[in-house]
């Protein structure tokens, strides 16, 4: 049985914050979620919505306030603010977000151009010596460049001129500080952690617990497969995980996730374009209906959720991972593929496609290796049948003693259910490749060119084996079999594949002739 959980939009009714912008609360159904905990929508683009509740409490006329417990990657033009049931309007005048907490490196580069005390060590003793700053050295901290880009950054090395400091210590420069230095009192508007300030405004005075929402940077999430195979056959055992990696700055604490599936357009620093870089019918058979999963998954626009079924604690610098599918009995068909042109694309790099076509060398290389492949339907009758996020598909298969050994691994992209896998795990050890040219004839006057080639499969395996061939005929778009030993059918307007059956410890040859025109 499918097991769903229906979830409220994210940040439904929110409006963007701006300077004089009104942010009109609008009640929408919450769902399961507890308000007073933090809310997370991670995306495998590394980025995150952040949802928490603020408590308020504003009076007539002016409010300040600060608000130190966000990430070290906050989109500050991502805030929004607002009270969640509607009962009062929020006016925002003036927003600040300050991203680098104090450091000594910060706190030289204020102090740049004025003189300070320096902490030195001389003869077991300490000794104060004064020195003036010329050149602090100070880099933005990453945040910042995260921020703002790259220009940002090399606006600011071009500035600083490189990364050490130049300190004036009696009428002498020297690059480097005489000592620990001593900085006067921190003031009232030093920030020890990343900072959101507000000047507001309410039509209603008095306590709210309102809603802060965010985009922040630093946090991203992958799927990883493991599939087990038995000591024969292809019958397998599927578990997923979802790994959550937390690089944010801040700790969530009892926090609701979910997790977005799906190449979601997102602009980068700059306005570039990225995101397009680089989804459970059954449970294993020992997972019964009364155990809930740790993980559902629904349908949201044209993406997917995954929703943590319980509350979660990810810590700063933590990596988390969460089972999400696990399927017994899933059939899959093990194929083998033999491409056996092998071009050299370094030796025709610059050249034009005439020049390449009409190369009598093109194509005549021969590579022997056959690939393994895998071909998995992901569908309800095999037992599978979920959006599959895009994620590591790891191989293993038991051996004769039951030991799992490790044999190939692949990523597989996002699979919506009723689709098909088709995944490379390697190099088949015993089914071996053989490929030459026999014959080739050009003739420009006429625009045309004759090839015909010939290729060898042999199976050291006990078991027979079926291999599909694939050809390329890219020498030109206009092309006709003209001879053949065996059938095939036509992938795309440039290659064909022959399906041939080997028996064991036996030995094929295949045969035939293209004839191209243009």
């Amino acid at each position: 049985m499918r097991r769903k959980l229906l979830l409220s939009a994210i940040l439904a009714g929110c409006v963007s914050i701006a300077a004089g912008t009104l942010l009109w609360g609008r009640h929408t159904a919450g769902g399961n979620d507890n308000f007073t905990d933090p809310a997370l929508t991670i995306y495998n683009q590394n980025f995150a919505v952040v949802r928490q509740a603020l408590p308020l409490d504003l009076h007539e006329g002016l409010n300040t306030y600060r608000f130190t417990d966000t990430t070290a990657h906050l989109e500050p033009d991502s805030v929004m603010l607002r009270d969640p049931l509607g009962e009062r309007q929020l006016q925002v005048y003036e927003q600040n977000y300050r991203s680098e907490p104090l450091s000594q490196e910060l706190l030289l580069s204020m102090y740049e151009g004025k003189t300070l005390n320096f902490q030195v060590q001389r003869d077991g003793k300490l000794d104060i010596v004064t020195g003036k700053i010329i050149r602090s050295g100070y880099v933005p901290h990453q945040s910042a460049i995260n921020q703002y880009g790259y220009p940002y950054y090399q606006s600011q090395m071009a500035m600083q001129s490189g990364m050490q400091p130049i300190v004036e210590v009696e009428g002498k420069l020297q690059f480097s500080l005489p000592g620990q230095p001593l900085f006067p009192a921190l003031s009232d508007d030093a920030v020890l952690k990343p900072t959101l300030s507000w000047i507001l405004a309410t039509n209603k005075p008095g306590p709210v617990n309102a809603e802060l929402s965010y985009v922040t940077g630093g946090m991203s999430w992958q799927a990883d497969y493991n599939v087990v195979a038995p000591e024969n056959g292809d019958v397998l055992d599927l578990v997923g995980w979802v790994t959550m990696d937390n690089q944010s700055g801040k700790t969530f604490d009892h926090a609701r996730i979910r997790l977005m599936a799906g190449d979601v357009n997102k602009l980068l620093p700059g306005g570039i374009v990225g995101g397009m870089m680089e989804d459970r019918d059954a449970l294993a058979k020992s997972v019964t209906s009364a155990i809930q999963p740790a993980v559902t998954e629904r349908s949201f626009d044209e993406y997917h959720l995954y929703s943590l079924q319980r509350p979660v604690t990810l810590h700063d610098r933590e990596t988390k991972q969460v089972e999400f599918i696990r399927a017994s009995g899933v059939s899959t068909q093990r194929l083998y593929v033999y491409d056996g042109a092998q071009i050299d694309w370094n030796r025709y790099r610059g050249w034009s496609f005439e020049n390449i076509r009409n190369d009598h060398e093109y194509g005549t290389q021969s590579n022997p290796k056959v690939w393994v492949m895998l071909e998995i339907k992901n569908s309800a009758a095999n037992h599978l049948g979920m959006p599959l996020p895009r994620g590591r598909m790891r191989f293993y298969r038991r051996d004769e003693d039951g030991r799992m050994q490790f044999v190939g691994e692949n990523v597989i992209d996002h699979t919506p259910k009723d689709e098909g896998l088709r995944l490379y795990t390697g190099n088949a050890f015993e089914v071996v490749g053989e490929r030459r040219r026999v014959d080739y004839r050009i003739d420009t006057n006429h625009n045309f060119a004759d090839e015909s080639f010939e290729i060898k499969l042999r199976n050291h395996k006990k078991e027979p084996v079926d291999v599909r061939v694939v050809e390329h005929l890219y020498r030109c778009n206009t092309w006709e079999i003209t001879a053949k030993s065996a059938g095939f059918r036509k992938l795309d307007s440039h290659s064909v594949e022959f399906p041939l059956y080997i028996r064991p410890d036996g030995e094929i040859t295949l045969t035939y002739a293209v004839h191209y025109t243009w």
